[in-house]
C-alpha cells in the first residue's frame, strides 16, 4: 500500500510513517517542515501546507490511502484563538481525493468530537470545552464534511495521548463502550495503518483507549 500522511512531521502523524514504513508500505509524508525528515526506504517526503489545493491535488497522485493526522499546535494558541486549519485543511483535500479517484481515507479527530462528546461527563465537557473548545468546533466541521462526501472513511477519535508503546488498545465502535481514558500516539499510529487496509472499518467512528 502507498500512504499519504497528512501532517507526518510530529505527534501521531510521525509514528504512523514510521509504522507504515515499518510494516512493508510506502509512505508520501506531507508536512510543511518534510524537506528536514531523514531519507529512508520507502520514504517520500513532500514539503507542503496541507491547506493548499494545489499542493493536496499532487499529494494525492498515485496513493491508495490517505491519513489526515494534523494536531495542535503547540503553542496552545488553540486554546483563546479560533482554527480552521482542520475544516480549511480537509475542504482542499476531499475534492482532490475525488478527482484523483482515491477513496480510502482515515482521519485523525479525537473524542469530544461530533457524537463522541455524549461519551463525557459533565465535568469531562466542561474541561474539554475550555482547552480545547476552538479547536474542537472545527473539528466537527471537518467530520460533518467527511461524513457527507462519497469517500470510503474511517474517522478515529482518541482519547487522551500519551507516549510510549503500541501495548494493548481497544477500538470501542459502538456509542455505548465509548468512555475517556488514555492511549498512546503509537497505538493510534498503529490503528490508522491497519484500518487504511481494512473495509470492515468503512464509515466507522471509533474512539481507541489503552
Amino acid at each position: 500500500m502507498k500512504l499519504l500522511v497528512i501532517g507526518a512531521s510530529r505527534g501521531i502523524g510521525a509514528a504512523t510513517v514510521e509504522t507504515a514504513l515499518a510494516q512493508g508500505h510506502s509512505v508520501r509524508a506531507l508536512a510543511r517542515s518534510a524537506g528536514e525528515m531523514e531519507l529512508q526506504a520507502g520514504l517520500e517526503p513532500l514539503p507542503g501546507d496541507a491547506t493548499d489545493p494545489a499542493c493536496l491535488a499532487e499529494a494525492v497522485e498515485g496513493v491508495d490511502a490517505v491519513a489526515m493526522t494534523l494536531g495542535l499546535p503547540r503553542n496552545g494558541s488553540v486554546i483563546w484563538t479560533r482554527t480552521k486549519l482542520f475544516s480549511d485543511a480537509t475542504a482542499a483535500l476531499l475534492p482532490a481525493m475525488e478527482k484523483t479517484g482515491v477513496r480510502r481515507l482515515i482521519a485523525v479527530t479525537g473524542i469530544g468530537t461530533g457524537d463522541s462528546r455524549s461519551a463525557l461527563s459533565w465535568t469531562e465537557r466542561m474541561t474539554h470545552q475550555a482547552l480545547l473548545g476552538r479547536a474542537y468546533a472545527d473539528k466537527d466541521i471537518q467530520e460533518e464534511m467527511i461524513r457527507a462526501s462519497g469517500l470510503d472513511w474511517t474517522l478515529v477519535r482518541p482519547t487522551i495521548l500519551t507516549n510510549g508503546g503500541v501495548g494493548h488498545y481497544k477500538v470501542l465502535v459502538e456509542p455505548e463502550e465509548w468512555r475517556m481514558g488514555l492511549v498512546s500516539r503509537r497505538a493510534v499510529a498503529d490503528f490508522v495503518v491497519r484500518a487504511a487496509g481494512d473495509d470492515a472499518l468503512i464509515g466507522k467512528a471509533p474512539v481507541l483507549v489503552r
